[in-house]
């Protein structure tokens, strides 16, 4: 048996009731997102329940991407994401593992690729 452990969070930042600052679906630290570092990130809703899992080579506009794009899985979902847990990890052979672990033993709510457990 193989065994993973994910790795602890390097930032997490939440969704602000109402902000004042210039904001995307309620969230103004993605100043705290590294730019140029690659790892995975996981959205969460209210109730803690996993949401989503990706992963980049570069993460804060990998992200942003996710709450802008006409093509996102979570496009009809952004209202309900208020956590997003970002860990870095510069491999590309463990983010692909990281992220298949993740979203198979936590049963990601709205991934569809790399599902296995159906």
């Amino acid at each position: 048996m193989i065994q993973i452990t994910i790795p602890t969070p390097e930032v997490t930042i939440y969704k602000q009731e109402a902000p004042e600052l210039s904001h995307i679906y309620g969230f103004t630290d993605f100043i705290l997102i590294p730019r140029d570092k690659a790892g995975i990130f996981m959205f969460y809703n209210d109730k803690d329940e996993l949401l989503f899992v990706g992963k980049a080579r570069k993460l804060r506009p990998r992200i942003k991407k996710h709450f802008e794009d006409t093509v996102s899985v979570m496009k009809e979902h952004r209202e309900e994401v208020t956590k997003i847990e970002v860990c870095l990890v510069e491999d590309p052979v463990h983010r692909e593992i990281y992220e298949t672990y993740i979203i198979n033993d936590y049963k990601a709510k709205y991934n569809v690729d790399k599902v296995l457990y159906k």
